[in-house]
């Protein structure tokens, strides 16, 4: 196996990440567009690690406007093989409390409109998002909330919206029925592309509110949400930096087979493949298509 390579994106107000060590910033370009941002590059300990954040330093980027291609695609370019993805998180669970760290293992897509694949006329894949969250990485995820004393369960069902408006109480309510644990607006089709990447992909759902179900807490809105953002903020970091400090040189095979998603996935006879598509997929599918 490869190098092990951590990749964050930085979600609402995590635009940066301090501690890096031979820093720099690089400019990658991608056939998909521009990404969020320059990819700020460095080690904590011996883990080289690769931040962006999603928005872009300052907030400049709305989560139906992220061009979530480009993100996954430079991520793939810098040799990020695994992924862990800092997202603000409604609740819909009075236990999941604002302030708690949630590491969720199902996501519902609700979004409309956003480029979600790598993939279509001209070559076509499917990949399997039965399992979208890579189980070794979410363990050790946990390992390195509980080295640093942090509020967190393990499992949950986020659903992802449009945005950018926050949800109206008959959304709120129908998703809470529903039994999800939390919503959120931007970890689809983030985790999609990472899969069809052969990235290995987890969340970190940092809790900022109740939505607006919740009978003693009124709606949710930018104030209440950057206050605890604030908070979260500085956990977030410490957990990134504990989760480097442990983690592997090489990667490891993923259990649900996220390292190798791509095999038996493109359904294109390879006589037929567009030239100009296979040429934007040179870093996400380079594997299996410079097999074939």
């Amino acid at each position: 196996m490869s190098e092990a390579v951590l990749g964050i994106i930085g979600g609402s107000g995590i635009y940066d990440l301090p501690g890096l060590t031979d820093l720099r910033e690089e400019r990658i370009e991608s056939p998909w567009g521009e990404p969020s941002d320059v990819l700020r590059i460095g080690r904590i300990g011996g883990t080289k690690i690769v931040f962006l954040p999603r928005h872009g330093r300052g907030h400049a980027i709305p989560p139906s406007e992220i061009n979530y291609r480009a993100n996954i695609d430079v991520m793939k370019r810098a040799g990020v093989t695994d992924l862990v993805s800092l997202s603000a998180c409604g609740s819909y669970k009075a236990e999941l409390y604002p302030g708690l760290f949630v590491l969720v293992d199902q996501f519902v897509d609700r979004t409309s409109g956003r480029a979600s694949s790598f993939f279509g006329k001209g070559c076509v894949a499917h990949v399997s998002l039965a399992h979208p969250v890579g189980p070794a990485l979410r363990a050790r995820i946990a390992d390195a909330a509980t080295a640093e004393a942090l509020p967190f369960v393990q499992g949950g069902t986020l659903v992802t919206m449009e945005g950018p408006q926050f949800s109206t109480y008959a959304e709120s309510m129908t998703y809470k029925t529903l039994g999800y644990d939390l919503i959120g607006m931007t970890a689809m089709p983030e985790a999609k592309l990472a899969r069809e990447a052969e990235i290995t992909y987890a969340t970190v759902a940092m809790v900022t509110d109740y939505d607006c179900w919740h009978e003693e807490h009124g709606p949710v809105d930018v104030a209440a949400v950057v206050k605890v953002l604030h908070e979260n903020a500085d956990k977030a970091k410490r957990l990134v930096a504990r989760l480097a400090v442990d983690f592997p040189a090489q990667r490891i095979a993923c259990p649900v087979g996220s390292h190798h998603a791509l095999d038996n996935a493109i359904i294109t006879a390879p006589d037929v493949r567009d030239a100009a598509v296979l040429a934007k997929l040179d870093a996400v599918a380079g594997r299996i298509l410079k097999a074939a």
